[in-house]
């Protein structure tokens, strides 16, 4: 009865809700029956009538050295991104908290957030300018007389130029995210600490960190439901064949196999492999929010 007044009383909302609930059954669940081509030897002439395989796709995925090396890239990019998105932004956040003029603060703070609106097709496009063999970077370690440095074609370089300018491109938001939790803490804590003869260092170590927990943890933990998704559009406007051996994620390997070679069984078995694993993930960080956040989601 109560649930039913509720709706009674609410019924505006369910229908400005209703679109959006019938666009993604459309294109996100109905999709989901495509699945069966992860079990299949999938052939477009037949559709979803070709011939079963059972696990026979999964099982020559995993005998390729390929994939299993697609699987360390994705985790070893995914991992530094996350980790390096959570110190940068609570660095400059602190940085910002501490700074006397609010005019400065609010200058850096819209500088530092400004690129986490460009889409990576943009940023690609500067990136290649700057860092490519002839590029602005280069031509500057040429000007005092250092040796070129191939950033977007050497496969140990490339994973790190990657996570470098995915973190600068993105904590800015994360900035933002600690800046406001940082409003929140009492300021006669700080005022009781200055009193007491603390110093600056003294305050963030004994204040700011301490009470900044919670909303480290919840940023981190929500987080790893991304792990393997170590930036599609980023890498895919950046990367060539010659990074493969490093610089090759699940989500570009997935391309490459359904697009490219029409590998369309190969392609879903990686993308139902990598989806699984995802909503386990997801799964798991959601408990763990409401473990050491106290966050829940539902």
């Amino acid at each position: 009865m109560k649930l039913s007044n509720k709706i009674k009383n609410q019924w505006q909302y369910h229908v400005m809700l209703l679109p959006g609930v019938i666009l993604t059954f459309i294109f996100c669940y109905i999709p989901l029956y495509g699945l069966i081509m992860a079990f299949q030897n999938y052939n477009p002439g037949t559709g979803f009538s070709s011939p079963w395989v059972g696990l026979d796709n999964f099982k020559f995925l995993f005998n390729q050295p390929t994939f299993v090396r697609t699987i360390w890239n994705t985790l070893f990019i995914s991992a530094l991104k996350l980790i390096l998105g959570i110190i940068v932004p609570l660095f400059f956040a602190v940085l910002l908290n501490e700074m006397i003029s609010q005019r400065l603060k609010r200058f850096f703070q819209t500088l530092i957030y400004i690129p986490n609106f460009l889409s990576w097709v943009i940023v690609a496009g500067v990136l290649m300018d700057l860092l490519s063999k002839d590029g602005a970077i280069n031509q500057i370690f040429g000007m005092i007389g250092l040796p070129a440095i191939n950033f977007l074609g050497s496969d140990k370089l490339f994973p790190w130029t990657m996570i470098i300018s995915d973190v600068w491109k993105g904590f800015g938001f994360g900035t933002v995210v600690y800046l406001a939790a940082l409003a929140g803490i009492d300021p006669g804590l700080y005022e009781s600490a200055i009193l007491d003869g603390a110093t600056r260092l003294q305050k963030i170590k004994s204040i700011t960190i301490p009470l900044l927990k919670p909303t480290i943890v919840l940023m981190l933990v929500l987080s790893l439901g991304n792990v393997l998704n170590a930036g599609f559009d980023q890498i895919y406007n950046l990367y060539s064949p010659s990074v493969y051996q490093t610089g090759d994620i699940i989500d570009t390997y997935v391309y490459r196999l359904g697009f490219q070679q029409a590998q369309y069984s190969i392609g879903a078995a990686v993308g139902l492999f990598k989806s699984v694993i995802s909503c386990v993930l997801v799964l798991a960080s959601y408990v763990m929010a409401d473990k050491f956040a106290k966050y829940k989601v539902f």
